[in-house]
C-alpha cells in the first residue's frame, strides 16, 4: 500500500499538523461597516489597557472572567453557553477541561465562562500584549517541539488538578478551521488519571448570524494582527461554548488512550480521525 503525504505535512508521525490554511478562512456574512470596526478597535484597546493595569491581580478568578468577557464585548462578539452552566464540576480535585481548537479567541471565551488555568503553546507568550497578560493569568506554556519537557508538563497539570485548580487543554495540539479535525493527543489525559480528576469535554463553535463560520479561525501561517483585523470586521459573530457531562475515569478500564477517545467522541461527535 502506498501512502501519499500531503505537501507541508511533517515527516514524523508524532508531529502535530493541520492542513488548514488561509484558504479555509472566510466570512459567512457581510463585513461590518468600517466605522463600527474602528469603534471596536478603540474599545478593544481600552479593554486591553484596563487588563494590563490590573497587573498581577488579573489572575484573580472573578477579575479574569470579567476582563475576558469585556474583551469579547469590545470585539462585538456574543458569547453563548449551552449544556451544563459551568465548566467546573463539584469534585475533590480540579477538572481537566478538554476542548477543540479553532482560534486564539477560544482562550478568551473559555476564560469568560470559568476562570481556569490554560495550557497554551510557547509562542503565545511572545505575542504583543496578549502574551504578558497570559503569563500574568497563570497560563502554563508548552513547547510543542520539545517532547522531553512533556512529562514535566503532565506532572505540573496533575499537581494543579490535585490542588483543586481546573485546567483547559486543547488535545488536538493545533488549530483547525472547523475544530473537528485531527486526533486527540493522549499525554495530558494522564494528568487526570494521576490526579483522579474528572474530564469535562467542551465543544467550541463559531457562527455568524446563526450560520457556521471560519472567520475567526487562526490557522496555518496566519498572524495575530491579520486574525484580529478579520474579527473586527466580522458581523454577527457568536462563540458557542457547549459543555458536555464530565467523564469520570473508570479504574481498571480507562487508560489515557481510551479516555482521549471518549473525550474526542463527545467534543467532535466522532471517533479518532484518519487522514491520508
Amino acid at each position: 500500500m502506498t501512502v501519499t503525504v500531503p505537501m507541508g505535512a511533517p515527516a514524523q508521525a508524532w508531529t502535530v499538523w493541520s492542513p488548514c490554511g488561509p484558504d479555509c478562512v472566510a466570512h459567512a456574512a457581510g463585513r461590518t461597516p468600517a466605522i463600527r470596526a474602528l469603534r471596536r478597535t478603540a474599545a478593544f484597546g481600552r479593554a486591553l489597557v484596563g487588563a494590563v493595569a490590573r497587573g498581577g491581580r488579573i489572575a484573580e478568578p472573578e477579575t479574569l472572567r470579567s476582563h475576558a468577557a469585556g474583551l469579547l464585548t469590545a470585539l462585538g462578539i456574543r458569547l453563548e453557553v449551552a449544556g451544563d452552566p459551568a465548566l467546573g464540576t463539584p469534585a475533590p480535585t480540579g477538572t481537566l477541561v478538554v476542548a477543540n481548537h479553532i482560534s486564539w479567541l477560544d482562550i478568551v471565551a473559555l476564560l469568560a465562562v470559568e476562570p481556569v488555568v490554560m495550557l497554551a503553546k510557547r509562542e503565545v507568550a511572545d505575542w504583543p500584549v496578549v502574551g504578558p497578560l497570559a503569563e500574568r493569568a497563570g497560563t502554563v506554556f508548552i513547547d510543542r517541539a520539545g517532547l522531553r519537557q512533556l512529562p514535566g508538563t503532565v506532572r505540573e497539570i496533575s499537581h494543579l488538578l490535585r490542588a483543586g485548580r481546573s485546567v483547559v487543554v486543547f488535545p488536538q495540539g493545533v488549530t483547525w478551521c472547523a475544530g473537528t479535525g485531527g486526533d486527540f493527543r493522549r499525554a495530558t489525559f494522564q494528568a487526570a488519571l494521576d490526579a483522579g480528576a474528572p474530564v469535562r469535554p467542551v465543544t467550541l463553535e463559531y457562527l455568524q448570524h446563526g450560520a457556521p463560520s471560519t472567520v475567526a479561525a487562526f490557522v496555518g501561517e496566519d498572524d495575530f494582527g491579520s486574525s484580529l483585523r478579520r474579527v473586527l470586521r466580522a458581523d454577527g459573530l457568536t462563540i458557542r461554548v457547549r459543555n458536555h457531562r464530565p467523564l469520570l475515569p473508570v479504574p481498571g478500564r480507562d487508560d489515557r488512550r481510551t479516555l482521549a477517545a471518549r473525550a474526542q467522541a463527545r467534543v467532535c461527535g466522532t471517533g479518532p480521525a484518519r487522514h491520508g
